[in-house]
């Protein structure tokens, strides 16, 4: 898989106190002395007796940190003891016992390892043996992920959690470059199901056990661009961050249906095509900028320490590790008509939240919409079954397909509707749809999983081949279909059931000489809500408690600004997400560009 970044406009200017800013230690060289004279200075106080835990997630440089701290140590004459913590775990033969419970045999999905720790798979009477306790005349220095599990971590005088956001991380499992649990070196062979179904979920809980124990929040995307936040610091940072509107970096990734308006409207270098962009989800990153020379950059995930501030008290209770939203940005520009095999999704279904939760043991179904941004010439979206399709021979030709053979017929079975600009498509789980190409399509979903697995369940690709990132070219193997899960969530809705419940209509609600507010129609089971506001100065709106989502489809530019605080502002431009937090309340959209202006809001019930 390959994947690319845009962080333009992409800085939450936020303000923190003058002290809390000039704690940040931002630079490998600033980091690595600051925790030597920290533990230089307990050293002292302890009599010679002094431990620090370098803890930290998966693919950070936890131990050049454990061993620049030794170095400068040693150089200042204090002896230094490194414990690789890697040795407490068991035998790489009873990880994967441990792992295949949540690996399970099927080939596309795994089963969510929601309680697992580090802890599991560690030999308790090695962790015991490292008498930590106990007076030494070293300072010692365990580090590795689980260095602070719950058994040791009462034991330091100081605790470091290394934290990296996902992209880095993910690719060096793409890479072969990831070292996971109990292992030394690099494993080639890491399963990304071994990653978001068991060890994602291992290190999150581990994480959050840590949140009130550790005494400095380590951003280690790279060694290079090290910051060392102390832990006071660090809760102020999200504290205040919840005031503010949050801007995340975009993130774009080619595809076999990949098209080219993104040309126009981002600068993303090196991309080929673009399937699809995420602009708001758990998985992407969040630029701070405390008014230091750099920013701060931490997974949306680290917010979730105020997940009540973040998504309301109703949300954070039903789903306390999951932000339940997220956007994205479908491209279906092309400068050429195509055939339809060409530049369309795969035809494919979501799954309801009772299915995920028995299968997967995820927390909530895919609900999903097509907000149509820009519609082109032949813009259209397949959704549900023709009224004559015969709908045992479309799943007996998937089957016997495979995506392997075409179907030659597949246009006799699925229906294919016209699109407009403001078209909204509801897309409860269980029916069959797909982008059809030549229109850029505002998703807005519910996301499933606190990891970011993607919950579609394909049946047919046109039996295409796919993009090859090296070669630049679609040249890659056709995508693999998930025809049991399918077919067991397919709620075979013929057109007619699509055109009457499923093709949004939408009615003023709100209108001034300022601005005007639409809302779509929706359905029960939809957990969200699509709202559009129109305005040439500015326009009004509320969080009310809940979660809201907006995006600017028509216009430059805008200015977010809360109405209690004038100082809590962002600005997004066009096709950029800006997510409030259920406690942001009432705020005011300015037009800071002139011309006409669509924000569509996208809120929680």
């Amino acid at each position: 898989m390959s994947m690319y970044s845009d962080a333009t406009n992409a800085e939450n200017k936020i303000q923190i106190s003058a002290a809390a800013k000039d704690a940040i230690k931002i630079g490998a060289e600033e980091t690595v002395k600051h925790l030597a004279g920290v533990m230089e200075e307990a050293y002292k106080k302890g009599d010679g007796f002094a431990r620090i835990a370098i803890d930290g997630w998966y693919g950070t440089c936890m131990k050049e940190v454990a061993e620049g701290i030794a170095k400068k140590l040693e150089a200042a004459g204090i002896p230094t003891k490194l414990y690789p913590i890697v040795k407490a775990y068991v035998s790489a033969e009873k990880i994967a016992d441990y792992k295949q419970k949540y690996i399970t045999d099927d080939p596309g999905f795994g089963y969510v390892n929601g309680k697992g720790r580090p802890e599991d798979i560690m030999d308790k009477n090695f962790v015991e043996s490292l008498n930590l306790s106990e007076a030494s005349d070293a300072v010692r220095i365990v580090y590795g992920t689980g260095a602070a599990c719950e058994s040791l971590r009462d034991q330091y005088e100081c605790i470091v959690f290394a934290d990296i956001t996902r992209e880095p991380m993910l690719w060096q499992m793409w890479d072969g470059k990831l070292v996971p649990f109990g292992s030394e070196e690099p494993k080639k062979e890491y399963m990304w199901k071994e990653y978001y179904y068991c060890d994602f979920y291992m290190l999150n809980n581990h994480m959050k056990a840590l949140l009130d124990h550790f005494d400095y929040y380590l951003q280690a995307i790279d060694w290079d661009g090290l910051k060392l936040v102390p832990a006071d610091v660090y809760d102020e940072v999200l504290r205040t961050l919840m005031c503010y509107p949050i801007k995340q970096v975009k993130e774009f990734q080619p595809g076999p249906w990949g098209a080219y308006r993104y040309r126009d409207l981002f600068h993303v270098k090196g991309l080929g095509c673009n399937a699809w962009n995420r602009l708001a989800s758990p998985e992407l990153s969040v630029l701070i900028d405390v008014g230091r020379e750099e920013c701060l950059e931490m997974p949306l995930t680290s917010l979730m320490k105020y997940n009540e501030a973040l998504t309301g008290k109703e949300l954070a209770e039903a789903y306390p590790d999951l932000f339940p939203m997220e956007i994205w940005l479908d491209d279906g520009y092309f400068p050429e008509p195509q055939p339809a095999e060409r530049i369309s999704m795969p035809i494919h279904t979501h799954p309801s939240t009772d299915y995920v939760k028995s299968h997967f043991n995820e927390p909530l179904g895919r609900y999903e919409t097509y907000y149509i941004a820009e519609a082109y010439e032949g813009a259209n979206t397949w959704m549900g079954f023709k009224e004559d399709a015969n709908l045992e021979e479309w799943e007996a030709k998937c089957r016997e397909s495979k995506n392997i053979t075409p179907i030659e017929n597949w246009k006799d079975y699925i229906a294919n509707h016209t699109s407009n600009e403001g078209d909204l498509y509801l897309i409860p789980p269980g029916t069959v749809h797909a982008h059809g190409g030549n229109q850029m399509v505002l998703e807005m979903d519910t996301c499933t999983s606190a990891a970011g697995t993607e919950y579609s369940f394909f049946e047919y690709d046109f039996a295409r081949k796919t993009w090859n990132d090296k070669e630049q070219a679609m040249t890659a193997k056709p995508m693999n279909m998930h025809l049991d899960h399918g077919f067991d969530n397919e709620k075979w809705c013929r057109e007619d059931y699509v055109n009457r419940k499923l093709r949004a209509t939408k009615k003023v609600t709100e209108w001034n000489k300022e601005y005007s507010r639409d809302e779509y129609s929706t359905l029960p089971e939809m957990p969200f809500m699509v709202e559009r506001l129109h305005f040439y100065n500015r326009a009004e709106g509320t969080t009310d408690g809940k979660p809201q989502i907006l995006t600017l489809t028509v216009g430059t530019w805008v200015e977010v600004v809360s109405k209690k605080n004038p100082a809590f502002k962002t600005t997004i431009n066009r096709f950029q997400s800006a997510i409030l937090p259920a406690s942001f309340g009432d705020f005011e959209i300015k037009n800071a560009d002139g011309g006409n202006s669509t924000v569509v809001v996208f809120s929680w019930k």
